[in-house]
């Protein structure tokens, strides 16, 4: 008998398309090139890399602007928030601000940089939802970069960027606003100008693209005003501020799911919430009951985390994962070590709830039977292993 795999941690990474998989393959065997050599070869590797970075530009509604392709979603934050603090010498001592429970790739950056002087402004995220209020008092004139997730990894709380934007032109306007993306694009529209970022995370094995590719969009201005240094050294690769020679096969690869995404977008979209309607529907059942969905007054639609009753999430994990099921307990990166404030505490939970909450992340390739069945089996967990008073 086959045994039973049903998957739902597609925040952690997805599953690489078949197109995909077939472009990685293609271009290594037939774009091997170095994409900085002068001769036929590196031209045609270089070609492939002009055109996945016309892709994804064009898929983030980008005029323009640099495209830095990095090994992950992880350095491109690193990138963003290391190299504006570090671009010019005034700098290390202005402010910087973030929101609570973000991605270790953005929270541990912002806490070197506040014991290499920085000043650091953490805003609350209570319940899924951005405090404005604090925010614009966390603005002053002196403060050079405003980093906020667009989709909580863990939470899936969807932030509103807009008035962010609004609020730091009216305050300091030499202030650049960068949003991690990686969770967001492909399950929410992501449009650099709408969003009125500067600088923009993506990662490519979130969509379905190959692991070890990510991408930092920077504004054409920056460059101008040579407002973000390079982290790593060399020769002078992806737009001088990322030096190494280019993964070109995962890239063209990371290309191919970024181009999936726009093509199938409205279709992903309606199956992901229609998805997540038919889980919240079914933690409805008795023995569901004291089941408990984070549930954001924004939310985007592939991501829910549910609260058990008196159940520790590692050992529901372990269930599962015996059953064949496969969800986590949070956030993959920050699995092997507790790192500052978490998405949950942040969201208003207390450390008991968070240590009982387990994340749902949906595709648009999970079906609803699989749902029904991941249903079933955590009724059937939590009537063995919670132990009633």
């Amino acid at each position: 008998m086959e045994k039973r795999e049903i998957y739902l941690d597609n925040s952690a990474t997805t599953r690489p398309s078949e197109a995909v998989l077939a472009r990685y393959l293609e271009v290594s065997r037939e774009h091997f090139g170095n994409p900085s050599s002068l001769h036929a070869r590196g031209k045609d590797a270089e070609d492939v890399l002009r055109d996945a970075k016309k892709t994804v530009l064009d898929a983030i509604g980008a005029r323009g602007g640099l495209l830095v392709f990095t090994a992950s979603g992880t350095e491109a934050n690193n990138l963003a928030i290391l190299g504006r603090a570090r671009a010019k010498a005034r700098y290390r001592r202005a402010r910087i601000v973030t929101t609570a429970g973000e991605h270790a790739s953005v929270s541990l950056p912002f806490r070197a940089l506040g014991e290499e002087g920085m000043t650091v402004v953490t805003v609350p995220t209570v319940g899924g939802s951005l405090d404005m209020d604090a925010l614009r008092a966390a603005l002053t004139e002196d403060t050079v970069l405003v980093s906020v997730m667009l989709v909580n990894n863990e939470t899936g709380a969807l932030y509103d960027l807009a008035p962010v934007q609004r609020a730091i032109a009216a305050t300091c306007p030499d202030c650049v606003l960068h949003a991690d993306a990686t969770q967001a694009f492909g399950k929410v529209r992501v449009d650099v100008r709408a969003l009125g970022v500067r600088m923009l995370t993506l990662s490519s094995h979130k969509i379905e693209g190959p692991k070890g590719v990510g991408a930092l969009w920077i504004d054409e201005s920056l460059r101008k005003e040579k407002g973000v240094a390079p982290l790593i050294l060399g020769g002078g690769q992806g737009e001088g501020l990322r030096s190494g020679t280019e993964n070109v096969p995962a890239i063209a690869a990371f290309a191919t799911a970024v181009e999936e995404c726009k093509e199938n977008f409205e279709e992903r979209e309606k199956t992901l919430w229609a998805l997540r309607e038919h889980l919240l529907a079914g933690l409805a059942a008795p023995a569901l009951s004291e089941v408990r969905p984070l549930l954001p007054s924004v939310a985007a639609p592939h991501i829910l985390s549910l609260v058990l009753p008196g159940i520790k999430s590692e050992v529901m994990l372990h269930y599962l994962a015996g059953e064949g099921i496969s969800v986590s307990s949070g956030s993959a990166c920050s699995s092997h070590g507790h790192v500052g404030e978490t998405a949950l505490s942040a969201f208003g939970l207390s450390e008991r709830e968070a240590d009982c909450t387990i994340r749902v992340s949906l595709s648009h390739r999970t079906t609803r039977e699989e749902l029904d069945t991941f249903l079933s089996v955590l009724g059937a967990g939590l009537s063995r292993l919670v132990r009633r008073k």
